[in-house]
C-alpha cells in the first residue's frame, strides 16, 4: 500500500485549530511555482525534493490553481460514479501526478507553521529535503511545523500532489476533479508565548437581552477585551453582559474583540446568538427561522476550484439581492473568508464536511468506507478540521456530517465527537432517514406532498416506535430541492406556501447556487463530455441559479419573488402586509405604487409603509385612482423598496412586489369593417385579406409581400434540462415518453378545405408514424380586412398516453424582424409554474435578446399571457393578437435546430423567424431530482379552443 492509498488521514500535521486573524508575522507563499506533470506516479521524478535539483526546464504554474484549468490533465466531471475502478482504498497506476517547487526567502527564522488551506486530492510535503508529512482531506486545511527546517533567506519547499488518493473515494462530490494545490499556502511565524488556538462562546438570552460570553485559549495569562461593551476579561472566564444586540442573518451584528498574549494578538468579530429546538422548531435567538438557502458549490468558469476573493463577495452580493438568507456549504467546507463574508453580510450557514461516497449507491453500498472500521480515523479528521475551523463563526449556526455517503460506523462517530465538542449547534446529515445521530430531519427532493405530510407530521412511520417518535418531533429541513438546471424547476412558489403554513417546515436549500461551466477559448462553455471523459454526467453539472459568470438567470427573479421577506396583496381598495423577516421590522422598507394603462405609465405615487413586527400584518389604504382609458386594461403595482442604502444594495432596492387588475370602465367599441370573403385566386390559392392560403393544405402561404411557414399545431418543445432526466428510474422521462410518441415527428393529413360565406375553415388530421394517437384540428379564418383571425379548435383522437409538452401555432417569417414590443407578462420568460416573477406590462425587446442562452440549449423565452404582440424591423410591421392570452416565443432558428443543439455555438441564425403562440403549455417541474411537475401544469391531452389574429 502506497502513503497516498493508505486509509488513514496521513502524517506530520498538526493538530487543527480555528482559522483566524493574526498580528504574528507570515508570509503568502501563493504565486508563481515550478510544476512538473505526469500521467502517472511511476513517470513523475525522482528526487525533485532535493534542494539542489534543477528544475528550470519545468513549466511554470500559478498556485493557488487546479492544474487541469492550465493545460494540465483533463477535468472530470461525474455526479456519483468514480472515475477509477471502486477498490478502497487503491487507486489505478495511471494517477495523475504533479510536482511543485518553490523557492522563497523567509524572513526569521525559528518556531513556523506551514499551512495549506486546501490540495486536492492528497499530497506529500518537503521543506529543505526534509519531509514533513502527508495530508488528505481537500477542502480542508493542512499545518506542518517547520520550526526545525525553516531557514532564515533561502528556502525550497516541494510538495507532490496525487489526483487519485484513498481520500478520493469520500469525495465522490456532484462536481469537477480539479486536482492541485486550489488554496492559499502561508507561512505563519508561531511565538513562544502564542495563541495556538481560540474558541468563543457568545450566547444571546433573547428574554433578557443579555449575552454571555467566554472564551477558551490555550495560553496562560491571555485576555479577552470587546472595547464597545467594555469587556476585559481572563480567557476561559464567563463574563455576563446586560445588554448585548444580538446577530442574525438579518441584523447581522457583530462586535470587535481581541484575544492577547505578551506575544501574539488574534482579531475577532464576535456576534452573540444561541441556537436551539424548541418544541420541534429549529429557533435562533428564541425566534423560528425559515431558511431561504442554496447549496453553494466552490467555482469559477476560468480557474476551477479557485475562487478570488472579489467573487466570493459578488456571490453573497447578488443572494441577498434576490431574498436568499442561507447557504449550504455543498458538500465542503468552503474558503474560510466567505464564512468571514457571511458573518458580516448576514446568513445563516449550513457548514458541511468534505465527506461524500456517493459511487458506492451504485453498488448497493457494498465497501462503503462510511462503514469501514479503517476509515474511521480519516472520517473523524475530516470533521474536526472542518469544526474546529470553523467553529468561531456567529452565521454556522448547523454542522453537517457529509452527504449522500450511505449509513455506518463512521458517520455515527462523526455525530458523537461534534456534538460533545460544539453542543450549541445541531447535527445535521440527510444520509440515514432514521434521524438517530442527527437533530434535524433533512430530506432531498421530497415532493409537495411528502412535504405537507411531514409538515403534518403525519410522515411515512419508521418501523422503530422510538425512532420515529424522536424522529416526528424534529424540525424539518429540505437539505437539496427544486433542482436546477436550464428552463426550470418550477413549483418554487408551492413549496413557499408549505414552508409558511407549517410552522415544522423550517424551508431548504435550492440545488443550486451556480453553473459549473468551463470557460473556452471564444467565450463558449463546456461541460461533462467535452473533455472526452471516459465517464461523465454531461448537462447535469450545469444545475444553477446563476450563470457561471454570476448573471442571474431567470429562475433566480422567480426564488427571489417567492423568497419575498415582504408579502404583499391587493383586494378591493386595500394594500395587505404580512412581515416575513425572521426578525427585522418594516421601518427600513418604503412603498412606492405605479399605474399604468395598457403598460404605459399614468401616475405614480407613494404610500406611509407602518412599521410591522416580524411575524406580523398590517393594512394599508390605498388613494381612489382615476378612471382608466377605454378599452385599456389599467394595472396598479406596489414594491416595497430599501429606503437606505444597506452593505448589499443601494436605496430603491426591490424586495417585493405585487399587481393586480383594477376593474376596467365598460364603453361602447367602435364598430369593425364588414368581413370580407375568401376567393380562389392564381397558383391553386385561397386569398382571405391580405392573407393567402394553399388551396390543397389549408395552410396559410403568405401574407401580403411576406412569404410564410405555417405549422398548424404544435404539439412538442425543444427538451429542457428536466425533460430529458428524472430521479424515477422505472418512469420514463418525458423527453424520451415525448420521443416515443413522435410528437417531434407530426404529419398532417387535410381532411378539408372549405369557403363557408366569409369563413376559410380548415379541417386537419395530426399524428406521427406507428401510433393512431391523433389530433383533429379545426381552424376558422375571418377577416375584417385590416386583421386576419383564427378560430383554432383541437380534439385527441384515439389513444393518448402521454401528456403534451404545448398545444401552439408555428409561424414562420421574414428574417427582416429584429424587434417585438408585448403586452403581457414580462419582462423575462414565464411558463405555467414558473411565472411569478413576472408582472404584466408593456416591453419592448430585439428578437436576438429574447433568447435565454442556457449553457445546453433547450425550449426558453416564452412570454406569458401576451395580449398583443409587435414585430418590427427592415420587413415592416406586423402585429398578433392572442384573444384573450397567449404565450409568444421568437427565434432565429426553428425548434428542431434548438432541440439538436448540443452548445450555443451550434444555434445558426437562419433565413426566417419562427414565431410559435401557445394557447397550453407543460409546465417545468423538477424532474431531475424527484419532485415532479404539480397535476396543474401536467398539460393532459385535451379538447381545446383558442383565437389569434394577425394584422399589419
Amino acid at each position: 500500500m502506497t502513503y497516498y492509498e493508505d486509509p488513514g488521514p496521513g502524517y506530520g500535521v498538526l493538530p487543527p485549530r480555528a482559522a483566524v486573524r493574526s498580528d504574528a508575522p507570515s508570509i503568502s507563499l501563493n504565486g508563481t511555482w515550478r510544476f512538473h506533470f505526469a500521467e502517472s506516479v511511476e513517470e513523475a521524478v525522482r528526487g525533485f525534493e532535493r534542494e539542489d535539483f534543477d528544475d528550470s526546464e519545468w513549466a511554470s504554474i500559478p498556485v493557488p490553481s487546479s492544474w487541469p484549468m492550465h493545460g494540465f490533465g483533463q477535468p472530470i466531471y461525474t455526479n456519483q460514479p468514480y472515475p477509477f475502478p471502486v477498490d478502497p482504498p487503491y487507486v489505478p497506476d495511471e494517477n495523475p501526478t504533479g510536482d511543485y517547487r518553490l523557492v522563497f526567502e523567509a524572513p526569521w527564522d525559528g518556531p513556523s507553521v506551514l499551512r495549506f488551506d486546501g490540495v486536492d486530492s492528497c499530497a506529500r510535503v518537503w521543506l529543505n529535503g526534509v519531509e514533513l508529512g502527508v495530508t488528505r482531506g481537500s477542502r480542508l486545511p493542512s499545518e506542518f511545523d517547520v520550526g526545525p527546517v525553516l531557514l532564515p533567506g533561502r528556502n525550497v519547499l516541494a510538495v507532490r500532489v496525487h489526483q487519485w488518493s484513498s481520500g478520493s473515494y469520500l469525495e465522490d462530490q456532484d462536481m469537477w476533479w480539479l486536482p492541485g494545490i486550489f488554496r492559499d499556502v502561508t507561512l505563519l511565524a508561531r511565538p513562544a508565548d502564542g495563541l495556538a488556538d481560540v474558541f468563543v462562546h457568545a450566547d444571546y438570552d433573547h428574554l433578557t437581552g443579555a449575552g454571555t460570553l467566554l472564551v477558551e485559549a490555550a495560553a496562560a495569562g491571555a485576555v479577552v477585551r470587546v472595547p464597545s461593551l467594555g469587556v476585559s476579561a481572563a480567557v476561559g472566564e464567563t463574563v455576563t453582559i446586560p445588554a448585548v444586540e444580538p446577530w442574525s442573518a438579518e441584523v447581522p451584528r457583530l462586535y470587535d474583540a481581541v484575544v492577547e498574549t505578551p506575544g501574539e494578538t488574534v482579531s475577532l468579530r464576535i456576534g452573540f446568538r444561541t441556537v436551539a429546538i424548541v418544541d420541534g422548531v429549529l429557533t435562533v435567538n428564541g425566534r423560528r427561522v425559515l431558511f431561504h438557502g442554496v447549496n453553494r458549490h466552490e467555482h469559477d468558469p476560468v480557474l476551477g476550484r479557485v475562487v478570488p476573493e472579489y467573487r466570493l463577495r459578488q456571490e453573497l452580493l447578488v443572494m441577498k439581492q434576490h431574498n436568499i438568507n442561507a447557504i449550504r456549504t455543498s458538500h465542503y467546507p468552503p474558503d474560510s473568508r466567505l464564512l468571514e463574508l457571511c458573518d458580516e453580510l448576514g446568513f445563516w450557514v449550513m457548514d458541511e464536511c468534505d465527506y461524500e461516497t456517493h459511487g458506492f449507491f451504485l453498488l448497493d453500498w457494498r465497501g462503503n468506507p462510511a462503514d469501514d472500521p479503517t476509515f474511521e480515523a480519516a472520517s473523524l479528521d475530516r470533521m474536526r478540521r472542518l469544526v474546529e475551523r470553523d467553529k468561531n463563526h456567529p452565521s454556522v449556526i448547523m454542522w453537517s456530517l457529509g452527504n449522500e455517503a450511505g449509513v455506518g460506523r463512521n458517520l455515527s462517530a462523526m455525530a458523537s465527537w461534534t456534538r460533545d465538542r460544539d453542543p450549541s449547534r445541531p447535527v445535521h446529515y440527510e444520509g440515514d432517514l432514521s434521524c438517530a445521530e442527527v437533530d434535524v430531519y433533512s430530506r432531498m427532493y421530497a415532493s409537495h406532498a411528502e412535504v405537507e405530510a411531514i409538515g403534518k407530521r403525519a410522515e411515512k412511520p419508521l418501523d422503530d416506535p422510538r425512532l420515529d417518535a424522536r424522529r416526528r418531533a424534529m424540525p424539518f429541513v429540505l437539505c437539496e430541492y427544486s433542482h436546477a438546471g436550464g428552463n426550470g424547476p418550477g413549483g418554487i412558489a408551492e413549496y413557499e406556501e408549505l414552508f409558511h403554513r407549517y410552522e415544522r417546515c423550517q424551508g431548504g436549500f435550492l440545488w443550486e447556487w451556480m453553473e459549473h461551466g468551463i470557460l473556452r477559448p471564444g467565450g463558449t462553455y463546456a461541460y461533462g463530455g467535452d473533455f472526452g471523459e471516459e465517464l461523465h454526467d454531461g448537462t447535469y453539472v450545469l444545475d444553477g441559479l446563476v450563470f457561471p459568470d454570476l448573471t442571474p438567470q431567470p429562475v433566480l427573479l422567480e426564488v427571489r419573488k417567492a423568497f419575498e421577506p415582504v408579502h404583499l396583496t391587493l383586494s378591493d381598495d386595500v394594500l395587505h402586509i404580512t412581515n416575513r423577516y425572521d426578525v427585522l421590522d418594516t421601518a427600513h422598507v418604503s412603498l412606492q405604487w405605479e399605474l399604468a394603462d395598457e403598460g404605459e405609465t399614468v401616475e405614480r405615487g407613494s404610500l406611509e409603509m407602518p412599521v410591522i413586527a416580524a411575524g406580523s400584518e398590517a393594512t394599508v389604504n390605498l388613494p381612489d385612482f382615476s378612471t382608466p382609458l377605454q378599452n385599456h386594461e389599467r394595472w396598479l403595482t406596489v414594491r416595497a423598496v430599501l429606503t437606505n442604502d444597506t452593505a448589499w444594495a443601494v436605496a430603491g432596492h426591490e424586495v417585493a412586489f405585487t399587481q393586480s387588475q383594477l376593474k376596467p370602465t365598460t364603453s361602447p367599441t367602435s364598430p369593425r369593417p364588414a368581413a370580407v370573403r375568401p376567393e380562389r385566386v392564381g397558383g391553386g390559392e385561397l386569398e382571405l385579406g391580405f392573407g393567402r392560403f394553399s388551396a390543397r393544405t389549408g395552410r396559410l402561404v403568405s401574407l401580403g409581400a411576406w412569404s410564410v411557414e405555417h405549422v398548424p399545431l404544435e404539439l412538442w418543445r425543444a427538451p429542457t434540462q428536466h425533460d430529458a432526466r428524472t430521479w424515477d428510474a422505472s418512469t420514463l422521462d418525458r423527453k424520451a415518453r415525448w420521443a416515443n410518441a413522435g410528437l417531434h415527428r407530426l404529419r398532417y393529413r387535410t381532411v378539408s378545405v372549405e369557403a363557408d360565406g366569409d369563413t376559410l375553415q380548415v379541417v386537419t388530421m395530426v399524428g406521427a408514424a406507428a401510433t393512431d394517437a391523433r389530433v383533429l384540428t379545426t381552424y376558422r379564418w375571418t377577416s375584417d380586412g385590416e386583421r386576419l383571425s383564427a378560430d383554432v379548435e383541437v380534439e385527441p383522437v384515439g389513444e393518448w398516453t402521454v401528456p403534451w409538452a404545448r398545444v401552439g401555432v408555428t409561424l414562420g417569417l421574414p428574417a427582416g424582424f429584429q424587434q417585438l414590443t408585448w403586452f403581457g407578462l414580462g419582462p423575462g420568460q414565464a411558463y405555467p409554474d414558473s411565472r411569478a416573477a413576472s408582472r404584466v406590462g408593456r416591453y419592448t425587446s430585439t428578437i436576438d435578446d429574447l433568447q435565454v442562452p442556457y449553457l445546453f440549449p433547450q425550449e426558453n423565452g416564452a412570454r406569458g399571457d401576451v395580449r398583443w404582440a409587435e414585430l418590427s424591423g427592415t420587413a415592416g410591421k406586423l402585429r398578433l393578437t392572442g384573444e384573450p392570452h397567449l404565450a409568444f416565443t421568437a427565434r432565429r432558428w426553428t425548434t428542431a435546430d434548438l432541440a439538436a443543439a448540443g452548445h450555443l455555438e451550434d444555434l445558426v441564425p437562419g433565413d426566417r423567424v419562427w414565431v410559435t403562440l401557445d394557447a397550453l403549455q407543460h409546465g417545468l417541474g423538477s424532474p431531475t431530482s424527484g419532485a415532479p411537475v404539480l397535476p396543474q401544469y401536467d398539460l393532459q391531452p385535451q379538447a381545446h379552443r383558442f383565437r389569434f389574429s394577425l394584422g399589419r
